[in-house]
């Protein structure tokens, strides 16, 4: 398959940031995929917007190499780089129509206005703007600005497009058909989109690739699929959708103990007596009669959330169960709790937590 067998078009090597003296980016190391969507993902303070701005120029780090196509472009200014920005804010010029914001760099290049015209049109109709050359910045919505500041960052044809919380500004329905339009767009164009977001599901909807990163360190780097199914650790599970996270004890291959119960599951390796993180995901976990169940509990809370009622069920531990199921079980009920071996993950605890 093509898909798989896709160059490298950045490289960051040994990337360390310092701000005021606190580490941003703790010696990172990552490779952006030529013509891949790719998503840093990660909560506030993470270092994934000043990942994106050294890609583009805006930050130098203090120590480590930024390699473009292989070759190494530090101190190389943002408007030499084969790289165009789409801020949060998008920074559309309000005085200029559609087109004129769109031609703005293509004009700064001195190009023929024949070109200029025939370039610009292409790329309104690449973001469904067709059409719009006359209308004013400010007669148009939040959905159709972020389209023309994309618009703007893709027709002077650079390589890789950064795009930094993009969709932060609009409401939640315009987000979300908005994560569909960007994904096409992205596609349509063939170019690189590295992406910027501390929202899971855009992260999961839209890319190809996500890199997970929490507290100036790469967590995880994967497809939506892998990050989803098989996070690296408690960390990522845990920001990644939700997840029950418990202690756990990995008896021998394929066994472990939680809450005092033996479960199988179809993890290796992890040697005998070992103190795991074990991760159930509540879609996982199957609902059934006290005396069927691997765990027994009562339900303490359940709500309606329109595909699935989310119930929280207590053990006699004190342990307590996130339940998503499209039955839907009164609180006060005694439960049982089923869990297929092959969705208990199991993950080694971070060495602190040893």
């Amino acid at each position: 398959m093509e898909q798989s067998e896709k160059n490298t078009i950045i490289s960051l090597r040994d990337i360390f940031v310092r701000f005021d003296g606190e580490v941003i980016l703790n010696h990172i190391n990552l490779d952006f995929k030529d013509k891949e969507f790719i998503t840093i993902l990660g909560p506030s303070g993470c270092g994934k917007t000043t990942t994106l701005r050294i890609i583009g120029g805006f930050v130098e780090p203090e120590s480590g190499d930024v390699l473009f196509d292989g070759k190494r472009i530090n101190g190389t200014p943002p408007n030499k780089r084969n790289v165009n920005t789409v801020f949060q804010k998008y920074s559309l010029f309000p005085h200029l129509n559609v087109f004129d914001n769109v031609a703005f760099g293509l004009k700064l290049k001195k190009l023929p206005k024949n070109e200029i015209k025939e370039r610009v049109s292409k790329m309104l109709a690449v973001v469904d703007l067709k059409g719009y050359e006359k209308r004013a910045i400010t007669k148009l919505s939040g959905g159709q600005q972020q389209r023309v500041a994309i618009a703007r960052a893709l027709v002077c044809d650079p390589e890789v497009i950064l795009l930094d919380e993009p969709l932060g500004a609009l409401d939640l329905k315009l987000r979300k058909s908005m994560q569909i339009e960007l994904k096409e767009i992205q596609q349509n164009s063939q170019k690189t989109f590295i992406y910027v977001t501390h929202d899971q599901e855009e992260a999961l909807t839209m890319s190809d690739t996500v890199i997970v990163m929490n507290n100036g360190v790469v967590e995880q780097v994967g497809s939506p699929e892998d990050i989803y199914n098989e996070p690296i650790n408690a960390f990522v599970a845990d920001f990644i959708g939700e997840a029950n996270i418990l202690n756990g004890t990995m008896l021998g291959d394929c066994r472990v103990e939680i809450l005092g119960k033996q479960l199988e599951c179809v993890d290796k390796g992890f040697g005998e007596n070992t103190p795991v993180d074990v991760v159930i995901r509540p879609e996982d976990i199957e609902i059934t009669t006290p005396e069927k169940g691997q765990l027994a509990g009562t339900v303490v809370k359940s709500t309606f959330k329109g595909v699935h009622y989310e119930m929280e069920v207590t053990t006699p531990d004190g342990f307590e169960w996130l339940v998503h199921s499209t039955d839907m079980c009164p609180v006060g009920k005694q439960v049982g709790i089923k869990v297929d071996p092959f969705d208990i993950q199991i993950m080694n605890k971070p060495a602190s937590e040893d």
